[in-house]
């Protein structure tokens, strides 16, 4: 189902906005939220031909540039590949000769020698320019077993709205008369050969006050929309609903769920019966994660004392059991994550469960199997204290390709058995920059309430302890989204090879240690993420690692909102400030965009004792004239319909009246990511890294 996560990118028509409240009136700046206004347009384009050139005519962007594009188009990268039902990988790929991408298949075979024979399937840079469309591929879901009928979805120039058309991947073309549906913000899922179960704008403003979809139907092949059948209807109310398909490891779907989404972290799981569809009694602050077995496995991010489990615990339900009795279920614990752990993913093979695990931040992998009544473990030897993500997992067999990384190490990945081990080295990336001179460290700083915060340091090995190093802080804290450790390119080349420091803060918020750790931050208690943040940024300064003089930090979407905190609360620490795609206007941000859908992690501006929390921090409000703030640089996109870009303009607008310089740079396409394609991508690093040089080291 669809949960608009705010990330900067890293998983549809312009969303419906609720009815501004009466402070909006107020704002001089409202006409911002009309997404392609051309009062709003003409705004983002002066600031851009105004703030541009302080960038692009420094004598440094051109190298910077050029560096930052051989990076993020070079074609010795790893691919990102999956297991296809037909046997073969497929990956989508994105070069300079492919700037929109290719989606492509090969074999295992040809994928293990150094130059595999790779397929195209779909190039989106010739159908873009056919169809004459900004088109950014938003992915395929393609029907099991032999995954050779697709959903793709198609992008006008990145908003998370999509079209999607049937495609046949083993011929390479669209279906003639297949399943198409027009740009909304969709649900859907494959049912069977012929039918779908689609959750969209049925009629116009037919959607959630957070602009998603809350009524499910289902369409037959060759059906118009207009005689889809329904079978499920939410609430306006609701942030979403959609359908959720279990199936076998052969394709046979053997449960389909409705998921209705109360708001972001609450959702009402559903059976959908041959009597209708009958409401299970699980936890709403839980999520289905696979189906192995005939068993339903779910994470809890709440307690469920009726059943004696907590959060975080993996939990399975034997689903033939549920299915006769959805009210009283019978989950089995299957891992329960001490206090410094974290299931970060979970995945299903044809018989196997997978766990990525992580421990104070460093990442394992663990395969179950179900023996008698319970589960067994065994871990999978792979490279220690390193971040390990589950890249795909096999459904015709127990295979996994799993990418393994950290700071300073490239990333390698690696084919692995979830039944019999022995992971198989298959790729590894070139070294991007010069590590040997770095080391990487864990501190722990304590936070205003006494809670120890970790975070990593990356650093020269001979830094002079003096205050003096040019250092670039990131953090998100937020959505549970865990920041683990992981090789960047761009960061490498661009600050750390010039001698820079990185960190990244694992503050409350996040998911590090689990839903507790994310739980810890919400709501009322959002002022613990920023004392988080405030205390890794002052126990930085206190090592002598940086001063405020040579400190920087960047954060985009909700760390988009962390930077704008940082900037309204705590001027005086930084020197540089990066706010990429941020949220901003916090008493109004329920009424632009998506916003209605992230109460459940701020609070509601409507009601009394969470807008009292709210406006002590929301940085559009508490901008001041006089302060020290340090000139920023704010980006976002136009086309963002995720994290309207009314935020960042708004932001802007505010400090320009208030006499304070600043960068502003909107790129007028590229949705939550802010950009469309790989340049896009190369120049948006290329100004970010500009703009820290000229503030942090000259």
């Amino acid at each position: 189902m669809i949960k608009p996560l705010i990330l900067l990118a890293a998983g549809v028509l312009l969303m419906a906005a609720a009815p501004a409240p009466p402070e909006s009136s107020k704002d001089p700046y409202a006409y911002m939220e009309e997404m392609e206004g051309k009062q709003a347009l003409d705004f983002a384009k002066a600031e851009n031909a105004r703030s541009l050139p302080q960038l692009q005519s420094d004598p440094r962007y051109a190298a910077i540039h050029a560096e930052a594009t051989k990076l993020v188009t070079a074609k010795d990268r790893i691919p990102g590949i999956d297991f296809s039902g037909d046997g073969t990988l497929h990956n989508f790929w994105q070069d300079q000769d492919h700037v929109r991408g290719i989606w492509r298949r090969t074999s295992l075979a040809s994928y293990r020698t150094a130059d595999p024979q790779w397929t195209t399937i779909l190039d989106l840079d010739a159908l873009a320019a056919a169809e004459k469309a900004n088109w950014v591929f938003k992915g395929a879901d393609c029907l099991k077993p032999d995954e050779r009928l697709c959903l793709v979805s198609l992008s006008d120039g990145g908003k998370d709205a999509v079209v999607v058309r049937e495609f046949d991947a083993r011929d390479g073309k669209f279906v003639d008369g297949g399943f198409s549906l027009p740009e909304a913000k969709h649900n859907v899922t494959w049912l069977d050969h012929d039918t779908l179960a689609v959750a969209t704008e049925w009629t116009k403003g037919e959607v959630t006050q957070s602009g998603y979809p809350y009524i499910v139907k289902l369409l037959k092949r060759g059906q118009p929309l207009s005689a889809a059948k329904e079978i499920y209807r939410g609430d306006p109310k609701d942030v979403s609903v959609g359908a959720l398909v279990l199936r076998d490891p052969d394709g046979a779907a053997e449960a389909v769920f409705i998921e209705r989404a109360l708001d972001f972290f609450n959702t009402e799981h559903l059976l959908v019966t041959d009597h209708g569809v009958v409401k299970a009694a699980l936890p709403t602050k839980s999520t289905i994660q696979g189906y192995v077995d005939g068993q339903v496995v779910m994470t809890l991010e709440q307690d469920w004392p009726e059943a004696g489990f907590k959060e975080g615990d993996l939990v399975a339900l034997d689903l033939a059991a549920l299915k006769a009795d959805p009210a009283h279920p019978k989950p089995q614990l299957v891992l329960r994550p001490t206090q410094s752990q974290d299931v970060e993913q979970v995945a299903t093979t044809r018989d196997r469960l997978v766990v990525a695990l992580y421990d104070n931040v460093k990442g394992e992998v663990l395969s179950f199997a179900r023996a008698g009544q319970g589960w067994t473990s065994t871990r999978l030897e792979l490279p220690k204290d390193s971040s390990i993500d589950i890249g795909s997992a096999s459904d015709r067999d127990n295979r996994l390709i799993l990418g393994v990384t950290g700071y300073l190490t490239p990333s390698t990945q690696w084919l692995a058995d979830a039944a019999a081990g022995g992971p198989e080295k298959l790729k590894s990336l070139p070294p991007r920059f010069d590590a040997s001179k770095d080391v990487v460290e864990q501190f722990w700083a304590t936070s205003k309430d006494g809670t120890k915060v970790p975070y990593f340091v990356v650093r020269p090995k001979d830094l002079r302890f003096d205050g003096q190093a040019p250092t670039l802080l990131y953090a998100y804290g937020g959505f549970q989204v865990s920041q683990t450790p992981g090789y960047s390119p761009t960061v490498g080349k661009l600050w750390l090879e010039t001698g820079g420091v990185y960190v990244v803060a694992n503050i409350r918020g996040g998911g590090e240690f689990g839903p507790r750790w994310h739980n810890a931050g919400l709501k009322l208690n959002r002022m613990r993420v920023y004392d988080d943040f405030f205390a890794v940024s002052q126990d930085l300064i206190a090592r002598k690692i940086t001063s405020p003089r040579r400190l920087g930090i960047m954060g985009g979407s909700n760390g988009g909102l962390l930077m704008g905190v940082a900037l309204t609360q705590h001027p005086e620490l930084y020197r540089a400030i990066v706010i990429q795609v941020p949220l901003f206007d916090m008493i109004g941000y329920t009424h632009i965009g998506a916003g209605a859908s992230w109460v459940g992690e701020y609070g509601d501006p409507a009601i009394p004792a969470e807008r009292a929390v709210i406006e002590t921090y929301s940085p559009y409000q508490n901008l001041k004239a006089g302060q020290p703030y340090p000139k920023v640089y704010i980006e976002t996109s136009t086309k963002d319909d995720r994290v309207h870009p009314a935020h960042a303009r708004k932001a802007a607008a505010r400090l320009k009246e208030l006499g304070y310089d600043y960068l502003y740079y909107e790129n007028m396409e590229g949705g939550h990511a802010a950009a469309a394609n790989l340049n896009e991508t190369a120049l948006r690093i290329s100004l970010e890294y500009t703009y820290l040089t000229q503030r942090l080291v000259d």
